[in-house]
């Protein structure tokens, strides 16, 4: 519903009116959504949209940079919790709040120290020295891994080998550079991995439910181009890119 008030308010705002060329648009973005966004803002641009300019980092440190001050247009979080934050610092349009992706978690491992397994168990395996998480106290991805863990009763067997990471991108790659033995990373983030292998993807019915919610900032200087930006996000062009990723669409 929050969709279809959006769409219906775009079209009141932009009836009539003459169509300059739209200015760049700044977006604030988890990590994880790098290659994904990235492709898109290159068929928006190519279809005359307009050019988008991205900050990607871990959501938590982009959240707090905007409630700072920083001048963005669009924040899009790698969970609610981050965009809860901006909520209730009033730093968000409430009205244009969406979810424009899903995804899953998995275990990676190093190439050249392959694994499969056929459940999470082997997880505790005393053979995985260092676990890199993103920092499961405030990064997404981290605090989505720790989540699993619990209810899988795992945590306490791990705890004591976890190396928390800045982003969960930063824990590929620590998994990739040999300084971690296994890592869990969202599933998106796996399938771009170069020196990394996956042991374990989580079935979506057991793993936490991942979204990624979206919204325009509400002192934006570029509204009306942050609002024609996430349209785009929830439209056919934008869902094919997402699911080309690894991405779930139609997040609820």
């Amino acid at each position: 519903m929050r969709f279809i008030l959006l769409a219906a308010g775009l079209a009141v705002v932009l009836a009539g009116q003459s169509t300059p060329a739209p200015r760049p648009i700044t977006v604030s973005a988890a990590v994880s959504l790098t290659d994904a966004l990235t492709a898109i803002a290159n068929d928006y641009g190519a279809a005359g949209r307009g050019a988008v300019r991205f900050n990607f980092g871990a959501s938590n440190i982009l959240a707090r940079q905007i409630v700072e001050g920083a001048p963005v247009d669009v924040f899009v979080s790698a969970d609610e919790a981050q965009m809860d934050v901006l909520a209730r610092a009033g730093r968000i349009d409430e009205r244009t709040r969406l979810n424009v992706a899903g995804n899953q978690l998995a275990v990676v491992v190093p190439s050249d120290r392959p694994r499969t397994f056929s459940s999470i168990a082997p997880f505790a395996d005393p053979a995985f020295r260092r676990i890199a998480l993103g920092d499961p106290a405030a990064v997404p991805a981290g605090v989505y891994a720790k989540q699993y863990l619990e209810k899988e009763g795992l945590w306490g067997a791990v705890q004591g080998r976890i190396v928390p990471t800045s982003s969960v991108r930063a824990a590929l790659t620590a998994v990739e550079s040999g300084a971690a033995d296994a890592a869990i990373v969202y599933r998106t983030d796996a399938r771009v991995a170069l020196r990394a292998t996956v042991a374990w993807v989580v079935p979506a019915a057991r793993g936490p439910r991942i979204v990624y919610p979206a919204a325009v900032i509400r002192d934006s200087k570029n509204a009306n181009e942050a609002i024609r930006f996430l349209e785009y996000l929830r439209g056919a062009d934008a869902t094919r890119v997402f699911t080309r990723f690894g991405f779930t669409t139609n997040p609820p």
